[in-house]
C-alpha cells in the first residue's frame, strides 16, 4: 500500500485535505507522480513543476511543499503539502 496525504494551507490554516491510496505494482516514482496528479485533480489545480528542492526533500524526508513558484497559474493558497504517510516495504 502506498498512501499520500495532500493538503493546501493559507496563513497556517489548512484549506483542503485528501488522502490518496495506490495499491499497484508501479515503481515508487510512478506512484508519487500519480498521487500528485490525483491530488491536483481533486483540488482542481494544474500539476506543479518539480524543482530540485522538492525532489531532494521527498528523497530525504518523504514530504515536500509546492509553493507558488512551482505552479504555472496563480494559486489561492500559500503552499501544497505532499506527504508520504505509508509506503510498501520490500523485503529481500
Amino acid at each position: 500500500m502506498f498512501r499520500v496525504w495532500g493538503r493546501t494551507f493559507k496563513s497556517n490554516k489548512m484549506l483542503q485535505s485528501t488522502t490518496i491510496e495506490l495499491d499497484n505494482e508501479d515503481t515508487r516514482t510512478h506512484k508519487v507522480f500519480k498521487a500528485l496528479e490525483m491530488i491536483c485533480e481533486e483540488f482542481d489545480l494544474s500539476n506543479p513543476i518539480w524543482l530540485d528542492t522538492n525532489i531532494n526533500e521527498l528523497k530525504r524526508i518523504g514530504r515536500t511543499r509546492f509553493y507558488s513558484d512551482s505552479f504555472v497559474e496563480h494559486i489561492d493558497f500559500d503552499y501544497l503539502d505532499f506527504y508520504i504517510i505509508e509506503e510498501d516495504s520490500f523485503l529481500p
